[in-house]
């Protein structure tokens, strides 16, 4: 979304950004990006701290959606409350997108699917709707079961209104064209190439990047430092993310025992326009998808495209999707089987072990950025702007 603002202000349209606070790490951030944006921006404030009245009032409501839907049962409850039984702020959401005009309402991010259908209905406009991932199939755990059942009756209820819905990835669009028989335009979440400041790494310890919101289980982080211990190179596992609750002293445990070698590195989060370049000065970045959420088997996440716009090669389990881009990818990217330990290991020993190996990878990695794995190329940001220029 936000490189979608970022795309439709260049191209001439005035913008008008709706988003919701409920983080307070991304209260900063926000207003980082804000300031340098030519898009105005309204946001729907339910964060602990600087929306307390709005939080106890939409947790309330949501709470009490839930209980309906789930005595109920989500194919049964009314629309409305299946809505609110899934998005919390839905009708904040609503009121801030209707306080100024429009012409057109782009949204996309799960509580706001709705929202964006509704908004429009009543302002009388048209809209396009955003499906990052897989939906109805990217909840597991507790509740998981009515949160899937909740977003399909709202995937089925946004998806036929709309003049257009794009998806993360090609994989994404087939399966909802599949359930709903509606195929969305894939656009990935593909980032602008930075120049190539990174010079040749001297010899030391294979140094490796991962990245996301929140450092937690099921991201594959496990599987990476038993590959360490099994490979017996040397290197460091950097990660930038909010820690889960206890899930840090976990993997230094599990260093302790299996790979004393590694050291594990915990670093800051950063606003998304240095992500790119703060990949820039490691070996390879990390995709280690697992493959037990349906989303997780068929979306690509901007870990891979982060890293090669940087120009740094991917490791990356083979996932249906990611198999599917490390074949594109060639020398740029290192495929191992998901859950495959052994097979890891042999991939970082490799790139632990052969610097010409590592520099042919770097080579590629830009290579492949340059050729398609950009956000300006005509089939991401040139497709986005295409398909609102027609609904227009």
């Amino acid at each position: 979304m936000l490189k979608a603002a970022d795309a439709l202000a260049c191209a001439g349209y005035r913008v008008r950004v709706v988003s919701v606070n409920n983080t307070p790490w991304a209260t900063a951030t926000d207003a980082a990006l804000n300031a340098k944006r030519p898009w105005s921006w309204s946001v729907v404030d339910y964060g602990a701290e600087t929306g307390r009245a709005l939080r106890r009032k939409t947790g309330a409501r949501f709470r009490l959606m839930r209980a309906i839907a789930k005595l109920i049962g989500p194919s049964r409850v009314p629309l409305a409350v299946a809505i609110r039984a899934y998005s919390r702020a839905h009708d904040e959401i609503v009121r801030e997108v209707m306080a100024a005009p429009a012409d057109f309402v782009y949204g996309g991010s799960t509580g706001a699917l709705a929202a964006v259908a509704e908004s429009a209905r009543r302002l009388g406009v048209p809209y396009g709707i955003d499906f990052e991932d897989w939906h109805s199939g990217e909840h597991g755990g507790p509740g998981s079961v009515l949160t899937n059942a909740l977003v399909a009756r709202v995937e089925r209820y946004v998806i036929h209104g709309a003049a257009f819905a794009t998806a993360g990835s090609p994989m994404i669009a087939d399966a909802y064209a599949e359930m709903y028989g509606v195929r969305p335009l894939p656009i990935h979440n593909t980032f602008s190439i930075v120049p190539d400041g990174t010079r040749e790494q001297a010899d030391g310890p294979l140094r490796l990047y991962w990245f996301s919101q929140t450092l937690g289980p099921g991201r594959g982080l496990e599987d990476v430092i038993r590959a360490v211990g099994e490979a017996g190179v040397a290197a460091e596992l950097h990660m930038r993310a909010r820690p889960a609750p206890g899930y840090l002293e976990s993997l230094h445990r599990l260093r302790a025992a299996v790979a004393p070698q590694l050291e594990l590195v915990l670093l800051d989060l950063l606003v998304p326009d240095e992500m790119v370049k703060a990949s820039q000065s490691y070996d390879a970045g990390l995709a280690c998808e697992e493959p037990e959420v349906l989303n997780r088997r068929i979306c690509l996440t901007n870990k891979a495209f982060t890293y090669l716009a940087a120009g740094v090669p991917v490791i990356l389990s083979r996932t249906p999707a990611q198999a599917r881009l490390e074949s594109d990818l060639g020398d740029a990217a290192f495929g191992y089987d998901c859950g495959d330990v052994k097979g890891l290991a042999r991939v970082l020993t490799q790139l632990a072990t052969d610097a010409p190996l590592r520099r042919r990878a770097r080579i590629a990695a830009r290579a492949a950025a340059e050729r398609r794995w950009h956000w300006e190329h005509p089939d991401d940001r040139g497709a986005l702007l295409a398909a609102v220029g027609a609904a227009l």
